[in-house]
């Protein structure tokens, strides 16, 4: 089976454009990038859970995941400004057209009674986040040594997009929507 990258190029987009009455190249929605990105409330309490995750986050997007940290200093919270509150990975280029083929292909169907994903979450923009409740859906994490479950938001941007051809487009792409 062809790579997604090749098959969106050569079969998908040249479809979609015809289907959709678009035609220059640069009208039609393309994916841009990939984020991963994970909440860290906890960390302000136990600081090791970020090397725990960070490794984890690592492993799943085969990139260098970044530290998110507070803006600024809300005492109700116990929360200084710089504290580490999250992790985040963004996926470009050939890393982001991996990453989506392997959500595709192979994380998505083993989720447990997987019947497809929200045909709601687009932005008006086109822009799709999609939640991960547990990271070992994922290959590369092993169930045995996770000691606590988090998951994890994935942001999917497209650039000229709207709901509507976003939406379509992912279907092309192989995304299961549910009905």
């Amino acid at each position: 089976m062809k790579p997604l990258k090749e098959r969106f190029e050569k079969e998908i987009m040249p479809k979609f454009m015809t289907d959709h009455g678009i035609k220059n190249k640069m009208a039609a929605p393309v994916p841009l990038k990939v984020v991963l990105n994970m909440g860290l409330g906890e960390a302000l309490k136990d600081k090791g859970v970020v090397e725990i995750y960070l490794k984890d986050l690592e492993l799943i997007a085969g990139q260098k995941a970044v530290p998110t940290k507070a803006k600024k200093s809300i005492a109700d919270f116990n929360l200084k400004k710089g504290d580490v509150i999250g992790l985040k990975v963004t996926l470009r280029r050939d890393k982001m057209w991996h990453f989506i083929d392997k959500l595709i292909n192979i994380v998505l169907p083993r989720v447990k009674d997987f019947r497809g994903i929200s045909a709601t979450a687009f932005d008006a923009t086109g822009t799709y986040t999609l939640g991960v409740t547990e990271l070992v859906i994922f290959p590369e994490i092993d169930a045995t040594k996770v000691v606590k479950t988090k998951g994890f938001a994935i942001t999917i941007s497209f650039s000229n997009g709207t709901k509507e051809y976003t939406s379509d487009l992912m279907k092309r792409l192989g995304f299961i929507f549910k009905e």
